[in-house]
């Protein structure tokens, strides 16, 4: 049954992902091949996140200097030095080297502590590389930021299009092989029950940084192609508001379930999109982030567990009671034999 349901999800999977393939020959609308873009990197970050979250149980405040980390890494690389592919590539190998650094020595210092006390250190630290990109302004330009070209293959929408969806696929299957080997399931153990983890005889320190190590490193990525998409970047990539955007998205979706983050980042930048178009409309509407806090208060309500966690939850009961109503079938057949 398993090996089944197994099956069934990596063809939906892979039908969708064929569809996405496709969609920018149907539809050439500049409009949506940007939103589809956005979509695709902020659910890149929302995996990153929902492997600290879900399967780890480590909830951060400060998951945006890592993302903050490769977007100004790319910036920098492609405004001091010529915009060539060589250069790009250089500038991920700095990015995925700095923030595994990062991410190791933040993990190394902070996740002995439990719960609220890691996540407002984890704030600190991001509040800390937030203050160092305003004030070291001869390199990231303070609050204004600044512009940078980029290779010619990114500057086309519908290539940049199909390198961001192949980027979440990747990450998509690289993070879902991750979390169901044998260290994936170590992970959800200690999320389950940290002290039971460490008592079977697994360092709980080493392997929750492993896990920020990874997620670190995968922000950084998702941080490049999100400064490639604007060709700017600013002190912005470094506030509360990017980390809460990765939170918002992996509970909407479903905390634990990779495919959640991607339909959360998908539903949060539809959403904003719309609301924001409604405002040319009516002037109520200029008031959207009113109107995404009611969307997200209905989400929360209506899909306490998310929305994949929800039908799983639906899926499961809906299979105990089907075996529950055979049983007494079973039972009769069994007397009457």
């Amino acid at each position: 049954m398993n090996v089944l349901m197994k099956n069934k999800k990596n063809v939906f999977y892979t039908l969708i992902a064929v569809l996405l393939l496709i969609y920018p020959f149907i539809n050439d609308s500049r409009s949506m091949m940007i939103l589809f873009t956005q979509v695709f990197i902020f659910a890149i970050f929302a995996m990153s996140y929902d492997l600290l979250l879900g399967y780890t149980g480590i909830v951060s405040f400060g998951h945006a200097m890592f993302f903050g980390i490769g977007a100004y890494t790319i910036g920098i690389f492609m405004k001091r030095f010529e915009p060539t592919i060589p250069y790009l590539m250089l500038a991920v190998l700095v990015t995925i080297v700095l923030t595994a650094l990062l991410s190791y020595l933040v993990g190394l210092l902070t996740l002995r502590l439990k719960s609220h006390f890691y996540a407002m250190l984890t704030l600190a630290f991001a509040g800390l590389f937030l203050v160092l990109a305003e004030k070291w302004r001869t390199m990231t330009y303070g609050n204004d930021g600044f512009t940078f070209r980029v290779p010619d293959l990114f500057k086309d929408r519908f290539d940049f299009y199909l390198i961001c969806l192949v980027s979440m696929i990747v990450v998509f299957i690289l993070l879902n092989r991750f979390t169901n080997s044998p260290l994936g399931r170590v992970l959800q153990a200690i999320r389950e029950n940290e002290q039971r983890s460490e008592s079977l005889g697994y360092s709980v320190l080493q392997y929750k940084i492993i896990a920020s190590v990874v997620s670190g490193v995968i922000a950084g990525i998702a941080g490049i192609l999100y400064a490639i998409s604007l060709r700017f970047v600013n002190t912005s990539v470094f506030t509360m508001d990017i980390t809460l955007d990765a939170l918002l998205m992996t509970i909407i979706g479903g905390v634990g379930t990779l495919v959640g983050a991607i339909i959360g980042a998908g539903l949060i930048e539809f959403a904003h999109h719309w609301l924001t178009e409604l405002a040319k409309v009516h002037w109520i509407f200029e008031r959207w982030i009113i109107f995404f806090g009611i969307i997200y208060i209905l989400a929360v309500m209506f899909f306490p567990q998310g929305i994949v966690g929800t039908l799983k939850s639906l899926r499961t009961k809906s299979l105990v009671k089907r075996q529950r109503n055979l049983e007494p079938k079973d039972k009769n057949e069994k007397a009457a034999g």
